[in-house]
């Protein structure tokens, strides 16, 4: 390139560049807002024209009638990701949204991940399905949007079978393509002894506030001791699940007893809003309760010759796994006395690789989820 191209293209970028901060500055003056003598700035021009800024200085009276209807609106999947887009606008969205939407023990829908781990309503129970891959040795866990045994429904948590020793786990996630302890999407697991009678649930959060890891080393989710103070090195027990020895069926079909370290009907401290932690806080018993289920003991049909249970038409397939759960200690209910005709937690089969779970208050579906994963596999002394 000759000296004259050079000085030409030096020249005209340069120009360039000073027709462009002129372009600039000109239109600054005119975003300016002159009232009398006095000269305001724009806020979208304050902040670079950022539309998020907007978004969040909106009154809040507005906003909060923007997410009531469509909090009233968006009553079932997939609709109901209009709610979940809201709270992902910034974080005042997110925290009145936090706000208008019930959780599941006082009405609510099943919307956030955080709701998983909350009581389901008292009234009437969810209805989920758990579809079950043989080969892969994974399950996932849907709530069911129809009556249909053949609908999909909204995919809530995953969990995989491995081996580890001399014991089985369960490892219980929000992703289906990445089931493992160091995942973000971790949430839990359950662990087995050798003969699978006897299973210990872990949460991967704190479920009560004071609450101390498990210590075994196997318990826990990392080799290191601590990666960051938000995310718990170690797991949390919840709960225990323990299958009574019946060997060749002497005694009837399987006899099973949950018994649940957190028997609260709300969120958890780590996922309560400041507001909700003043309004209702949280009972003594929640750190050292315990709500006691056992399987409803079937009966035996002379004509059918076989045991039955009354499963109202959410089971169609006999199977050894199917179960019904009621309590015999509830420490949600007033005196801590459970109703054991209501049924708690209801299991069963449907297809080849296909179960209901239908959970009501005071389990919740990540509760339940791993209560229903031990009916899963051979199981020595009880059968």
């Amino acid at each position: 390139m000759s000296l004259r191209k050079v000085f030409r293209s030096r020249k005209f970028s340069k120009s360039f560049r000073e027709l462009k901060e002129q372009d600039e500055d000109q239109q600054g003056r005119g975003r300016r807002i002159v009232l009398g003598n006095s000269a305001e700035l724009d806020p979208a021009a304050a902040d670079g024209g950022d539309s998020s800024a907007s978004w969040s200085t909106m009154l809040p009276e507005l906003l909060g009638e923007i997410i009531q209807r469509v909090e009233a609106s968006e009553n079932q999947w997939p609709n109901r990701r209009n709610v979940v887009a809201c709270a992902c606008v910034c974080k005042r969205w997110r925290e009145i949204t936090k706000e208008i939407v019930r959780s599941p023990s006082h009405g609510g829908k099943i919307t956030f991940p955080s709701c998983l781990k909350q009581a389901g309503p008292r009234d009437s129970p969810y209805q989920c399905l758990i579809k079950r891959n043989k080969k892969a040795s994974t399950f996932y866990l849907y709530l069911a949007l129809t009556p249909s045994f053949t609908d999909k429904g909204k995919f809530l948590l995953a969990a995989r079978k491995c081996r580890h020793g001399a014991h089985t786990e369960y490892i219980i996630s929000l992703a289906t393509d990445d089931i493992s302890q160091g995942s973000n999407a971790y949430v839990g697991k359950l662990s087995s002894d050798f003969l699978g009678t006897n299973f210990t649930i872990y949460d991967s959060l704190p479920p009560h506030s004071g609450a101390k890891p498990a210590i075994n080393r196997a318990c826990r989710r990392f080799a290191s001791k601590q990666i960051s103070p938000q995310v718990p090195a170690g797991n949390f027990e919840v709960g225990r699940v323990s299958y009574k020895f019946n060997l060749l069926k002497s005694r009837g079909p399987r006899r099973m007893v949950c018994s649940l370290n957190c028997p609260w009907s709300g969120e958890t401290d780590l996922e309560k809003s400041p507001e909700d932690s003043k309004m209702m806080k949280k009972p003594d018993y929640a750190a050292s309760g315990c709500t006691v289920l056992r399987n409803k003991a079937p009966r035996w049909h002379e004509h059918l010759q076989c045991w039955c249970l009354n499963f109202h038409g959410r089971v169609t397939v006999a199977s050894v796994k199917n179960f019904q759960l009621v309590a015999t200690i509830d420490q949600s209910q007033p005196g801590g006395k459970g109703d054991e005709e209501t049924v708690l937690l209801q299991f069963g089969k449907v297809a080849e690789d296909t179960f209901t779970m239908d959970y009501r208050q005071p389990l919740s579906a990540f509760q339940a989820f791993a209560i229903c994963l031990t009916s899963f596999g051979t199981k020595l002394a009880c059968e």
